[in-house]
């Protein structure tokens, strides 16, 4: 008999600096976001592992480009695919809207559906409440840094990382990119005297020097670190007046608006 462990969340590196989360109890997985099959198969029968489930956070390709493979692997058609339902996600068999909940068995796990407009239009998140809260966020929020709108305004990101923000503060945030050092050297352009970013920046360098991860974060670091969690704060807000050549800056989402401008030419 197989002894199922207390849950686990590790991440499969793929493509030159995504992560899969695989979700786990050492029997049965949940991937996040596979935009690769191949590493996710690999851990799966390292670890001897059975899927059971895909979560999609948004279709971009590096996002969802493992699906076809992973269902093929599994030879089955009763894999739950879960996606958000104004995207068009290859394999989904659950479309998603906020308020939603997704409730696995195996492993044991239930989730909140956020739906969290920006980078993508129907980009989702799923939120997993219990004493030690976990958030899969895709490309909406990173460590110290926030996704590219590609599809949504400011307005619309502003009010996504708002939810999130009221989050519980120990919320672990398991993002899908590696982004954290390039994000912290904006984040210091930004707001060069926060001493909790200048401790972060020295701690992040320290983790990937030894190859580990920056990820998970948890809110409570980001709403010390990360400018785009931070467009309230005074330094934050006359930084982003100076850059933008803006006389006022009327709401949190013009703020993030300057700040979002500034990263993509930074």
């Amino acid at each position: 008999m197989v002894t199922k462990s207390p849950l686990q969340v590790w991440p499969i590196p793929a493509f030159d600096d995504n992560y899969i989360w695989c979700i786990h109890d050492g029997v049965s997985a949940l991937v996040v976001d596979p935009g690769d099959a191949n590493p996710v198969l690999d851990y799966l029968e390292s670890q001897g592992l059975t899927l059971t489930g895909i979560l999609i956070t948004h279709h971009h390709a590096d996002h969802t480009g493992g699906i076809q493979n992973l269902l093929a692997y599994v030879g089955t058609d009763s894999l739950p695919v879960y996606g958000p339902a104004s995207e068009t996600i290859p394999g989904r068999t659950q479309a998603l809207m906020e308020g939603d909940r997704v409730e696995c068995v195996a492993p044991s796990i239930v989730f909140e559906v956020f739906e969290v407009p920006g980078h993508t239009l129907g980009h989702i998140a799923y939120f997993a409440p219990s004493a030690m809260p976990k958030l899969f966020c895709g490309d909406t929020l990173f460590a110290s840094g926030c996704g590219r709108l590609f599809e949504g305004t400011p307005t619309q990101m502003s009010q996504s990382l708002a939810k999130f923000a009221a989050l519980p503060p120990n919320t672990a945030v398991y993002c899908t990119h590696e982004y954290t050092l390039s994000n912290i050297r904006f984040a210091l352009a930004v707001e060069p005297s926060n001493p909790d970013l200048i401790a972060w920046a020295n701690a992040a360098q320290a983790l990937r020097q030894s190859n580990k991860p920056t990820l998970p974060t948890s809110i409570a670091h980001e709403l010390r670190v990360n400018p785009f969690m931070r467009s309230d704060q005074p330094e934050v807000m006359a930084a982003a007046l100076r850059e933008s050549g803006q006389s006022v800056l009327p709401s949190q989402a013009h703020v993030l608006a300057a700040i979002r401008a500034w990263k993509d030419r930074f």
